[in-house]
């Protein structure tokens, strides 16, 4: 195996394998990617069992200026390979697998030689046995996981709150996520009609680095699904992911659908000063911060106590405010994470009871975007 490469091109296409490389596996060669040279490609594989990367450089890069001279494969030590092609000193850069899988690495001046493993004893990727193909547009696919992975859990105990819940009908996809004291949900149109039905859960951690991928796409992702892997198909590379089992609670019915107090509000300016209030509440035990709403007079108050350190109480500037006085309490994390999901816009809160979950919704709210979050009981 012998080709050579412009290296800057390369280590675009090798961090994207690396992002599914764990430093903890079960399968020792899976700390390893997987280099598959043919006559035309050279394709990079990682794995860490849960999500598997395969990105294909083709001799039709030109940036990427690949002579292939030799076909053939080889398993590297991930994170070795990885530090030396990054400190490289030239930009050309060289590799030759002998007989006895020694790898050598040569770019200007400088020489590595690295032991690799037989190619042969890497695990085969997921077969998809797909009934259809799904197009997304990739930016939409990358909003659809950002407003809704955050509410996914972080808790082991129940696998499948650390998953987001996908369904798929018609021309609809929709979105949930829930760790149990907060909600997204995010409906979705297709552009084009699925005759299938499918409802899947996807791990939150595969979503993150999905997403991160997503960034540098402009163009449709396709979706393949099987029994337990999904399959995202952008540009030169396939982003598999393995299923979360069992079935996902039925969250519709969480969502109020009236409300006695409404406070619509700048996004941004509410996030801000959460955020002030934070650092206060940071500090100690119980990280609440209470939100007074007062219709008849028409002042919303944000306060927050620590005994530890003081207290912080600002109020509030707003669009509209209706509806019965209300008294809330509300984890600060939880509500700085629902409202960055709504970028620059106005967003209505809606509230019922002081212990009842309240959403915020875009103020042009057309039932496509919801975020819900739960009160805090302070007595």
């Amino acid at each position: 195996m012998k080709f050579s490469v412009q290296r800057t091109a390369f280590l675009q296409y090798l961090n994207t394998a690396l992002s599914a490389i764990s430093g903890k596996t079960t399968l020792e060669i899976l700390s390893g990617l997987k280099l598959n040279l043919s006559e035309d490609a050279l394709t990079l594989t990682g794995s860490n069992s849960d999500i598997s990367i395969e990105t294909i450089l083709s001799i039709a890069d030109e940036h990427a200026a690949l002579n292939i001279e030799e076909p053939g494969s080889i398993v590297l030590p991930a994170r070795f390979f990885s530090e030396i092609v990054k400190k490289l000193p030239a930009d050309q850069m060289q590799v030759t697998v002998n007989d006895r899988l020694q790898t050598t690495i040569i770019s200007g001046p400088a020489e590595f030689s690295i032991n690799g493993i037989d190619a042969q004893a890497y695990p085969h990727l997921p077969e998809i046995d797909s009934r259809e193909q799904i197009k997304l547009p990739s930016d939409l696919l990358k909003q659809v996981i950002d407003q809704t992975v955050i509410a996914t859990s972080k808790q082991e105990t129940r696998p499948m709150l650390t998953g987001v819940h996908l369904t798929i009908a018609a021309n609809e996809l929709k979105a949930v996520a829930t760790d149990s004291h907060r909600l997204s949900q995010r409906k979705a149109n297709l552009e084009s009609t699925i005759t299938g039905k499918y409802d899947i859960l996807v791990p939150g951690e595969s979503l993150n680095k999905l997403s991160r991928m997503l960034s540098d796409v402009n163009e449709d992702v396709e979706l393949q699904i099987s029994e337990n892997q999904v399959l995202f198909l952008l540009d030169h590379t396939s982003f598999y992911s393995r299923l979360l089992e069992g079935q996902y609670p039925n969250t519709d019915q969480l969502i109020p659908t009236s409300h006695d107090t409404m406070l619509e509000i700048d996004a941004p300016q509410l996030l801000h000063s959460i955020e002030r209030a934070s650092l206060l509440s940071h500090e100690g035990h119980n990280n609440v911060i209470k939100l007074t709403l007062d219709a008849d007079n028409q002042k919303a108050i944000l306060f927050g106590n620590t005994p530890e350190v003081g207290n912080v109480e600002e109020e509030l500037q707003f669009a509209k405010l209706e509806g019965s006085g209300i008294e809330i309490f509300f984890n600060p994390d939880y509500m700085k994470d629902a409202l960055k999901s709504f970028g620059q816009s106005d967003v209505k809160l809606n509230f019922t009871m002081p212990l009842r979950p309240f959403t915020i919704v875009p103020a042009e709210d057309d039932g496509s975007f919801v975020q819900l979050i739960t009160p805090v009981r302070t007595a």
